[in-house]
């Protein structure tokens, strides 16, 4: 996740209490993504009903914080997806800074590799691909505008190499990456992260 830095916040509102520490202790609409995402990653599946009794509030309340399950899922995916690409972006290995292609190519093998990944598309794949790969939510939207970012950033540094037009270079990588997280979804194979990456180096050659 390219996590954006928090805007400034005004001192006596509860999300400043709360980051400070000196908050009421009621469960929030943050608490509820912190622990939807905790039962994600066991791969535990997110039930609303649940996530409600865990926290100590009503679903009524739940939802009113939180949208829809799907949108709540949604949220979560996004918020694993940006935070895996900003560690990523992080990283340095042999000196050296991270390029286009090891992030994204990073991206792919830790999704594949992610449990709470595996168990979604095993026990709700339709709704995986429809929130992950339509317009039925903005993950794919946000996850094109991150990884615009990213080759951004190579182009500047003047290692930004391809022959798929930059228009179309974000777009392209997201829909490869897709392609080989979801193999079991679209042609029954395994996930395959070597060939994902060999196709992703192949579009960003000189790496």
């Amino acid at each position: 996740m390219s996590a954006n830095a928090p805007g400034p916040t005004t001192a006596g509102t509860p999300l400043r209490r709360q980051l400070a520490g000196t908050g009421s202790g009621r469960p929030t609409a943050l608490d509820a993504l912190r622990e939807a995402q905790r039962m994600f990653q066991a791969g535990q599946r997110v039930d609303m009903q649940s996530l409600a009794r865990k926290l100590g509030v009503d679903r009524a309340t739940l939802y009113r914080w939180v949208g829809s399950r799907e949108q709540l899922l949604a949220e979560v995916l996004w918020n694993l997806m940006a935070k895996t690409v900003q560690r990523l972006r992080a990283a340095s290995g042999d000196g050296r800074r991270p390029t286009a292609a090891d992030i994204v190519t990073g991206a792919a093998t830790a999704t594949m590799t992610n449990l709470g990944m595996q168990r979604f598309l095993e026990r709700e794949g339709d709704l995986a691909l429809r929130l992950l790969t339509t317009k039925a939510s903005e993950f794919q939207h946000r996850f094109v505008r991150l990884i615009a970012e990213v080759l951004d950033a190579d182009r500047r540094n003047g290692h930004l190499h391809s022959a798929v037009p930059a228009a179309d270079l974000p777009y392209v990588l997201v829909r490869i990456m897709e392609s080989y997280i979801y193999l079991s979804l679209i042609t029954g194979d395994e996930p395959d992260a070597a060939r994902a990456s060999s196709v992703i180096h192949a579009l960003l050659p000189g790496h």
